[in-house]
């Protein structure tokens, strides 16, 4: 038995348990679940699983649930508990609030004045950019995409320009599709990782161009949980004489600080560098 029964002050309490490997799961998070008053998830069946394997009796407790389609009456009954019970909430994997249902709770919590906390734990975004070997320093989660082929590739059109690897989440029946607007979108040539099962036992992470994996994944069969990463978007290098050519166009019409501020915008540039070749331009036609 690796679990402490505690005093748990009143308020919610979001409990990260396992993406995949059960003994994943932190001590305080068994803490948490063998203490609080009222316990929530999104799957009960997985949580009682989770509990019964690291021994942490239910004591009387049920397990309620809260999913997609959880009523609101059911979410503000919740909060009402909190207020003077300790109310804990578990996914069904990973981190609460991810791709989760459980940001009604806590957003209601919050509206309420309820003591939101939260133990830690697994998650497959920071799961697999770990493993990925694509760049950390800044990473933007998409979560999954629509499932509408027109609806998908206005959202990766919104996504190309962003300069942090790209993280969704998709389904093993969408893959081959997601991967293929996402090649024609974003380019066939950005790098990808494609994450499955991560910390289970047939755990497989795939690299290559969107537009190989887009090829490997157009036929078959793909099962399990699955994490598509990104690489960032790469500024492509701007041509000073298009940038002048620009300038000479837009000093037509407008002052060399509007043209300066025109073309930096439309090519992506620091507008220092274009003011200074607006007013050397400007000077010369003097």
């Amino acid at each position: 038995m690796n679990h402490v029964k505690t005093a748990l002050a009143p308020g919610l309490w979001f409990v990260g348990v396992p993406i995949g490997t059960a003994r994943d799961i932190t001590l305080r998070a068994l803490d948490v679940l063998a203490s609080a008053d009222v316990l929530v998830a999104e799957d009960s069946r997985s949580l009682r699983k989770l509990m019964d394997i690291h021994g942490v009796p239910l004591d009387g407790r049920r397990v309620e649930v809260l999913h997609d389609h959880t009523k609101q009456s059911v979410v503000d009954g919740l909060v009402k508990r909190a207020a003077d019970q300790s109310v804990a909430y578990a996914s069904e994997a990973g981190m609460p609030l991810i791709a989760d249902p459980g940001f009604e709770l806590a957003r209601a919590a919050r509206t309420a004045g309820i003591a939101v906390t939260c133990a830690p734990g697994p998650s497959a975004v920071v799961t697999a950019l770990a493993i990925a070997g694509m760049a950390t320093d800044a990473f933007h989660f998409a979560g999954f995409l629509p499932s509408a082929q027109a609806a998908r590739r206005s959202a990766l059109s919104a996504l190309a320009d962003i300069p942090a690897t790209l993280v969704f989440y998709e389904s093993p029946k969408r893959l081959g599709k997601m991967l293929a607007d996402a090649a024609k979108v974003l380019g066939d040539d950005r790098e990808v990782a494609v994450c499955r099962e991560l910390t289970k036992r047939f755990e497989e992470t795939r690299r290559g161009t969107l537009g190989e994996l887009a090829e490997s994944y157009a036929s078959g069969t793909v099962k399990g949980e699955i994490v598509v990463l990104v690489s960032r978007s790469v500024a492509k290098a701007v041509n000073e004489k298009d940038i002048d050519d620009a300038l000479r166009s837009a000093l037509n019409d407008m002052s060399v600080r509007d043209a300066a501020d025109f073309v930096a915008k439309s090519f992506d540039v620091p507008r220092r560098r274009v003011y200074q070749s607006a007013l050397a331009l400007a000077a010369g036609e003097d």
